[in-house]
């Protein structure tokens, strides 16, 4: 199947400027310190906050001057064909995005809270067509302030840029809690197709050699076996270790592996995992008849009585085998009762331009990039370069998974760009990131609180 239509609005270049017969309570306001901010709101999205520099009064372009978010990005919503769809059929000429400015001499509240308001504008979307090619709604000077304008004809005045643009990506959705092994399906729109299957299970203590194994066996997951009263205090209690997610595809392959290489065990003194040893995995893709690190992806406890889970994914170089140099993509925190979203987005400048697609393989033929396409679910994959240390620079949106909270039913969604996909395996090891996030919030449990029967480890379930 085509990848989704998405469409993101990007807003940048922020800049602010004071006619020089300012009012005293403005002339506080210093350009080194640049106390001012913006809350930029779309509806049916959570605010952003963003800060603006000050320039000369005199300047014109303020990409001519040197200051420090020149060209930057300072807010990022994504839509959906549906939303999209929506807005139009209400009238998507009435779609606006607001900005409230901010001044904050005394640069007390951060952004945090409301300063003095300067003033508010709102910027016109039409969305139409915004699906397939990119459009600017606003590039330029525009009059802030209640009244616009002082007795001079002149008022305070902000830059910014504001522009659509297609951003297209894949969507798959899992059947099931990923440690219930089940089928991940592409959706788009409403069609479904079953293009992975999922095997939970636990590496035994002594498998040490992941880089030699094609596969991982897979777990008992039917679990007819009644344990005893002695069995059922499970080693989850001390550690939670050894816990690993296979991707296949249709034809049994295995394309992804998520695997726990770092145990998640309880801080001293205390029952959670602390940011200090935090637990990890190791996101590994099949190269040449073995395993190969992509990612590490490392979660945690955030300190106090805060109910947050931390996480950081970092990609592996190329030259692992040499260096083992990684570079940190995403790194956040989420709600341990709410959940969130796994984000990796590289959007830096909102002069990124958009990606053509350039070549295609098949999603379940099991081919490796630059390998022609093959025959098995008919859905083409293959619309720019594999996520890399040296792709990422090219920004944009990457990924997007659904976290539930503890407690909760949790079916993964995840979002890929396009341009980040070559092949089956690509996609893959996004599904098993996806997972080993989502798992990572029973990881982090606390170790009070007894796990699920799937993730209990018991001495029955290893494998050599």
């Amino acid at each position: 199947m085509d990848p989704c239509p998405f469409v993101r609005i990007l807003v940048g270049n922020l800049a602010l400027r004071f006619p020089l017969s300012t009012k005293p309570s403005l002339s506080r306001i210093h350009p080194s310190t640049s106390p001012c901010y913006c809350k930029i709101k779309l509806k049916n999205f959570p605010h952003q906050v963003g800060s603006i520099p000050l320039i000369h009064a005199n300047t014109q372009n303020p990409e001519s001057c040197n200051f420090s978010l020149q060209k930057s990005l300072a807010a990022c919503f994504s839509l959906s064909k549906s939303q999209v769809d929506r807005i139009i059929s209400k009238g998507g000429s009435s779609y606006k995005l607001s900005i409230e400015v901010y001044a904050d001499p005394d640069d007390s509240t951060c952004g945090l809270a409301s300063g003095k308001l300067l003033g508010k504008v709102t910027v016109p979307l039409d969305l139409r067509g915004a699906e397939s090619r990119p459009s600017v709604a606003h590039n330029g000077w525009i009059d802030i302030g209640r009244n616009k304008s002082n007795k001079n004809g002149s008022s305070a005045q902000m830059f910014l840029t504001v522009r659509t643009e297609p951003d297209p990506r894949f969507v798959f959705q899992f059947g099931g809690e990923p440690e219930c092994s089940p089928q991940v399906f592409q959706v788009q729109g409403s069609v479904k197709q079953a293009v992975f299957t999922c095997k939970f299970g636990f590496r035994s203590s002594s498998d040490r050699n992941l880089g030699s194994r094609t596969s991982l066996p897979e777990s008992n997951t039917s679990r007819n076996w009644l344990p005893s009263l002695k069995t059922d205090k499970d080693q989850s209690a001390k550690e939670r270790k050894g816990w690993s997610i296979t991707v296949h595809d249709l034809s049994g392959s295995p394309v992804a592996m998520a695997s726990m290489v770092t145990p998640f065990v309880p801080s001293p003194g205390s029952d959670r995992v602390s940011r200090s040893n935090p637990g990890a995995w190791s996101i590994l893709r099949p190269e040449c008849g073995t395993w190969k690190p992509w990612g590490r992806l490392e979660a945690w406890r955030e300190p106090g009585f805060t109910d947050a889970l931390g996480y950081r994914f970092d990609l592996f170089h190329d030259d692992i085998v040499a260096t083992g140099t990684t570079t940190t993509v995403a790194s956040s925190t989420l709600s341990t009762k709410l959940g969130g979203k796994f984000t990796m987005d590289m959007t830096t400048n909102i002069s990124t331009p958009s990606i053509s697609p350039q070549s295609s393989c098949d999603l379940g033929s099991g081919s490796r990039p630059g390998s022609r396409p093959g025959s098995g679910s008919g859905s083409d994959f293959g619309f720019g370069l594999p996520l890399s240390p040296q792709s990422i620079y090219r920004g944009g949106f990457v990924m997007l998974s659904t976290v539930e909270g503890v407690g909760k039913c949790s079916k993964p969604e995840v979002e890929v760009g396009v341009k980040h996909v070559t092949c089956t395996e690509d996609a893959a090891a996004f599904v098993a990131l996806a997972a080993a996030m989502d798992l990572s919030m029973d990881a982090c449990q606390s170790f009070s609180q007894k796990l699920r029967k799937e993730l209990r480890q018991q001495s029955q379930n290893f494998v050599d």
